[in-house]
C-alpha cells in the first residue's frame, strides 16, 4: 500500500531483470515472455527434428500423398526439444545434436533454418559430430555488402600465412592484429591511408575521410567456412537440395493443427516437453499408419469456391 499523496510509477525495462529471470506468470514459474517477427506469447518454444531421406520430389510438403507400402520411407520426427522462450534457436543446436548422438541417430547432413547456425556452429558440429549442417548464413554485413556494389571482403585476396590482405588494386595491407569484436575472436586487417588516400575507386571502397581500409574477418577456419557458405548458397543446385528442408514446415502445421501443439496443457517446462514427446509420436504413429496402408497422410485442401463447385448437381 501507498501512503497519501505518494506517487506510483511503473518500473522502467531497464530497472526489471533480464527476460530469461523475469517471471511471466504466478501460475507457471517456468514459462517466459517470448517475441518472435512481431508475435508476442508466453510459455515455450519447441524444436522439431525430422528425417528427410528423398522420397520423390524434394521439395514436397510432409503432408503430401505418401508414396504406397514398401516405397521409400515416410519422413519421423527423430528429436524433440522444448525451452523457455528466452533460449535461442542457435543456443539449442548442439544440445539437439548431443540428443541426436545419444540415441544414434545423428544425419550425415543437418537441414536447419538460419537462426540455428552460424559460422563457429557449422565448423563444431563438425568436428565434434562429423554432421555437415546444410543453412543459409548471414550475407556480408559490411556497408558495401550491403548495398551490392563497391569491394566487399570477397574481392580481397587474403593471405592467411603471410597474415597480409591485397586489395582489388594490388595494395597490400600494413596491420594484422587479432581483437575481439563484440565478444568473439576476430582478426582485423589495416591498410595504410596513405596507400588509401590518394586510391582512384576510394569512394568503392571505405567510408573513412581521412584512414585507410578496414578489413575485419573472423579466425581462418571460421571465416573459410562462412565464405565457402556463402558462395554455396547463391548457386541454384544448393538451393534445390535445401528446398527438402520445406517439410519441417508442414510438420509444423500438422503438429499444430492435428495435436494443438501450440497450446501448453500442463504446468512447467519438464510436463510441457512431456506433452511435446507425446504429440510427436502420435504424428510418426499416423504417418506410419499411412505409409503401411497406402493412402494419403493428409487430403489436399479445396478453397470454399470449390467446394460450391463440387456440390453443384452436374
Amino acid at each position: 500500500m501507498t501512503e497519501a499523496g505518494e506517487e506510483v510509477k511503473r518500473r522502467e525495462s531497464k530497472d526489471l531483470p533480464p527476460g530469461r529471470l523475469r517471471l511471466a506468470s504466478p501460475y507457471d514459474t517456468d514459462a517466459r515472455y517470448g517475441l518472435k517477427q512481431g508475435s508476442w506469447w508466453t510459455g515455450y518454444k519447441i524444436h522439431i527434428s525430422e528425417s528427410c531421406d528423398d522420397a520423390g520430389d524434394p521439395a514436397a510438403d510432409s503432408q503430401a500423398t505418401l508414396p504406397e507400402a514398401g516405397g521409400p520411407p515416410p519422413r519421423l520426427i527423430t528429436g524433440i526439444a522444448t525451452t523457455d522462450t528466452t533460449v535461442t534457436d542457435a543456443e539449442i543446436t548442439e544440445p539437439v545434436h548431443h540428443m541426436l548422438a545419444a540415441r544414434d541417430l545423428l544425419p550425415a547432413e543437418h537441414f536447419l533454418d538460419s537462426g540455428y547456425a552460424s559460422a563457429e556452429l557449422i565448423v563444431g558440429m563438425k568436428k565434434t559430430f562429423g554432421v555437415t549442417l546444410v543453412t543459409p548464413v548471414l550475407m556480408n554485413s559490411s556497408p558495401q555488402g550491403r548495398a551490392g556494389a563497391g569491394f566487399d571482403r570477397t574481392a580481397f585476396t587474403v593471405d592467411w600465412d603471410k597474415r597480409q590482405a591485397t586489395c582489388p588494386r594490388g595494395d597490400t595491407s600494413t596491420w594484422w592484429s587479432p581483437a575481439t569484436l563484440r565478444g568473439t575472436k576476430a582478426i582485423v586487417i589495416k591498410f595504410d591511408k596513405e596507400t588509401c588516400r590518394p586510391c582512384p575507386v576510394r569512394d568503392q571502397c571505405t567510408r573513412s575521410k581521412t584512414g585507410g581500409r578496414t578489413l575485419p574477418l573472423q579466425p581462418r577456419e571460421v571465416q573459410e567456412v562462412l565464405d565457402h557458405a556463402r558462395l554455396q548458397q547463391g548457386d541454384e543446385q544448393w538451393r534445390a537440395k535445401y528446398a527438402i528442408r520445406a517439410g519441417i514446415e508442414g510438420t509444423i502445421h500438422q503438429a499444430v493443427a492435428v495435436t494443438g501443439m501450440r497450446r501448453a496443457r500442463y504446468l512447467g517446462l519438464h510436463k510441457t516437453h512431456l506433452e511435446h514427446v507425446f504429440s510427436a509420436v502420435a504424428l510418426n504413429l499416423i504417418r506410419l499408419d499411412a505409409w503401411w496402408n497406402g493412402h494419403q497422410l493428409d487430403r489436399t485442401r479445396v478453397s470454399h469456391l470449390a467446394s460450391l463447385g463440387l456440390s453443384l448437381p452436374g
